[in-house]
């Protein structure tokens, strides 16, 4: 049980500072489908692919003092940043955690803003229907983000890369678009 809790420190540890739980949450999703060992499972919520376990698991570290969840006011919203704290680096110290080129792949992912990253998960969510049905079903659900067709274009080229990256790693996706 605790070794699905070090790996969720280990991806904080390598991304430096995570802003933002929707964001966090994305980079969970889209690292799961690159095959990445993280036992979450995920519905499709309002934002795309969404974790009640890990949403619990990030609370748990945060009251356990192994991760800081610093809560922000950012003009009429809540914006969290998630770092690791000391007790969570010595936390991690007890686990070998074996994640080929997952810090490159945290560091594209962080680079991303939250926006993006809940297109490119919503696209990965419904990857088992035809690039076309994939394309329909984006515009239907995420009609209120109004992503432009070459937001849609850059998400699976994005994808496409992400892909890339994880094969050079020895990590084989769960999805082919």
């Amino acid at each position: 049980m605790l070794e699905e809790h070090a790996k969720l420190l280990g991806l904080i540890r390598h991304a430096g500072e995570i802003v933002g739980r929707k964001k966090l949450q994305k980079m969970i999703y889209i690292l799961k489908k690159l095959n990445y060992p993280f036992q979450e499972k995920f519905q499709f919520h309002f934002y795309g692919p969404y974790s009640e376990e890990l949403t619990l698991k990030i609370e748990e570290l945060c009251n356990l003092n192994l991760m800081d969840e610093l809560k922000e006011e950012k003009g009429g919203y809540h914006q969290y940043r998630y770092t690791l704290t000391e007790q969570g680096e010595r936390f991690l110290s007890h686990y070998e955690i074996d994640m080929p080129g997952i810090d490159a792949l945290v560091q594209t992912l962080n680079d991303q803003n939250a926006r993006f990253l809940e297109l490119v998960s919503t696209v990965l969510y419904f990857n088992n229907l035809p690039k076309e049905a994939v394309i329909e079903k984006v515009k239907v659900v995420k009609q209120k983000q109004h992503y432009s067709d070459e937001e849609i274009d850059e998400a699976f080229r994005f994808i496409a890369s992400l892909q890339k990256a994880a094969a050079e790693t020895g990590a084989s996706s769960h999805f082919h678009l």
